[in-house]
């Protein structure tokens, strides 16, 4: 009596469902692993459907029989109790296989590799962050509102790039560990040493003659594949004697070395974009910030000390370029200096895991103006003196005090311009800007501002301000980068180097030793396999088989 009915197989690594016939009293090929499933369930189900070994069957646990006569008095119920109990499972595994087998495929890594790659493209091509400005001044608004909303100006931070990584770093777990029992089990399997199929086909000079007792000759075979080799096993089975050696059975693990340091790369690349940032800020020489500027946000972010710009150097060539600039910086904590560096360009200073590089530098009006102020009524000039933003200074003939509030190095691209401030003895303040190019500012300021007392240098009554000039300091333009993910990424880096020349460079070798009692001597033969680099295997029987003939007084 025959009973179509789906079976499916319950492996995780390679789930597969088909069609069979299965009659009473007759077994179902399963796999160890399936076997041990339905024993463990169906024990607990109906004593009268049981597995044995790797075979399934449906008849009586009581007698253990597999003739059809006991089996087919079970019936038609346990039948379709045991195919209930598979197909229910099966179902419900096979939405859980669905979900690893997507994960678990080697395609989805190439799929996802090639994606990374264009990306890669398109992200050199395409300025990234604060380069990308220029670049999307070019673009007609329908196609910067695309390059917008897909972040294709900062796509290394974007949400859908991170899915992307996350993606590639669960194909690449779900690999591993689907991968891993099988690479264990060949890890910790262990031949038996007189196996002879490595025997089968081996080349004459893989094989001698040797004099001397079985005994001593066999201490001097395992004393040699005791120096070379690893986990060396023994067996004599009547006039044979057999010895088995392993090296370089870590090889195995070369590729789950190259899959950790590209997990290591990118969970550290993700700690970066999470919780770095990049910033820079502009430092005059002499002055000192505790905050810098975010590059993506524009927002200010506040350190957690203090940097002081002690001094800047710049050194030029002969034509005009910069040579060299430095900077020397001092780090405050709470006000103490704690630490001084020199910043050079392409030397950069850490401090407190915060990142400072030399990026660029310029100048800036410094606090000192060069003033004039001349007398109206006597049409003549009475003070020529520096003063220094913020300070207080007399007027010459007693009638109050002033003080430049704002220096300006360029101000509407009129020239440089001070800000001055004068409180009288009695009265308001007045407050009024002085160019230092007045001329031209009167002809480029529109009517109404120029009818305003705020740009009038002579609206303090008698005197009338003049600027000659601004003193200058070079400013030191810094980047301020913070990556915990650093660190991780080169320990990755470490990791694939070392797993790439293990998968590459090393490999699994085994070796058997076969030494057989003969009428004429002892025969030694060599044999061996390797997973990999069959051409350094064969050299390697070489060099022992030359090395047991020499332990013997044979010339290799």
């Amino acid at each position: 009596m025959e009973i179509p009915y789906l079976i499916s197989n319950f492996q995780f690594r390679h789930p597969v469902s088909y069609s069979t016939t299965v009659h009473f009293g007759k077994s179902v090929n399963l796999s160890m692993k399936d076997a041990n499933i339905l024993n463990h369930n169906l024990e607990l189900q109906d004593p009268s459907i049981y597995v044995i070994g790797q075979n399934a069957f449906i008849g009586s646990a009581s007698t253990k029989s597999l003739t059809p006569a006991q089996t087919l008095s079970v019936g038609f119920f346990n039948f379709f109790f045991f195919k209930a109990i598979i197909m229910v499972k099966s179902k419900s595994e096979n939405r859980s296989n669905i979900i690893w087998g997507f994960f678990s495929s080697v395609k989805l890594t190439i799929v996802l590799l090639i994606i990374l790659a264009i990306v890669s493209i398109v992200g050199t091509l395409v300025p990234q962050e604060q380069g990308a400005a220029e670049f999307a001044r070019r673009l007609n608004p329908a196609m910067l509102q695309i390059f917008t909303s897909l972040d294709l100006f900062d796509m290394y931070h974007s949400i859908w790039f991170r899915l992307l990584m996350g993606c590639l770093a669960m194909n690449l777990i779900i690999c591993s560990v689907d991968r891993f029992p099988a690479a264990w089990k060949r890890f910790t399997l262990r031949p038996e040493p007189d196996r002879t199929k490595p025997f089968d086909n081996l080349p004459p000079e893989q094989s001698f003659l040797a004099q001397g007792t079985p005994e001593e000759t066999a201490n001097k075979v395992n004393k040699l594949l005791q120096s070379r080799y690893k986990k060396i096993r023994k067996k004599e089975v009547g006039a044979n004697r057999f010895f088995y050696g392993e090296r370089g059975n870590y090889s195995l693990f070369g590729v789950y070395l190259v899959h950790l340091s590209v997990l290591l790369i990118l969970v550290g690349s993700l700690v970066g974009s999470f919780f770095g940032f990049d910033a820079y800020v502009n430092i005059l020489a002499g002055e000192q910030i505790d905050t810098v500027m975010l590059r993506k946000t524009m927002k200010p972010l506040k350190l957690e000390f203090t940097v002081r710009c002690d001094k800047f150097t710049v050194d030029f060539y002969e034509n005009g370029s910069p040579k060299e600039y430095r900077s020397d910086l001092s780090f405050l904590v709470n006000g103490k200096e704690v630490a001084k560096e020199n910043l050079l360009v392409n030397h950069p200073v850490e401090f407190m895991g915060i990142t400072f590089y030399q990026a660029n530098y310029g100048s800036a009006p410094g606090k000192t103006v060069h003033l004039k102020i001349s007398d109206n009524t006597a049409q003549s000039s009475i003070a020529d003196m520096k003063v220094e933003a913020g300070r207080s200074i007399a007027l010459p003939g007693g009638e109050g005090k002033f003080k430049v509030t704002d220096v300006r190095g360029d101000i509407m691209k009129m020239g440089p311009a001070v800000l001055i401030s004068v409180q009288p003895n009695q009265g308001k303040p007045v407050d009024f800007w002085v160019f230092k190019h007045g001329e031209m500012a009167r002809k480029m300021l529109p009517e109404p501002m120029l009818k305003s007392p705020k740009f009038n240098p002579s609206v303090f009554k008698p005197y009338t301000f003049s600027l000659d000039g601004l003193e200058t300091k070079y400013y030191t333009g810094l980047q301020v980068n913070r990556d915990p993910g650093v660190s991780i990424v080169w320990i990755g880096c470490f990791f694939m180097i070392a797993g790439l020349f293990v998968t590459f460079f090393l490999s699994h070798k085994r070796i058997w030793v076969h030494l057989l009692r003969t009428d004429q001597g002892i025969e030694i033969r060599a044999a061996g396999m390797a997973n990999k680099n069959p051409v350094g295997l064969q050299r390697e029987l070489e060099h022992l088989t030359n090395d047991l003939k020499g332990l013997f007084g044979k010339k290799g």
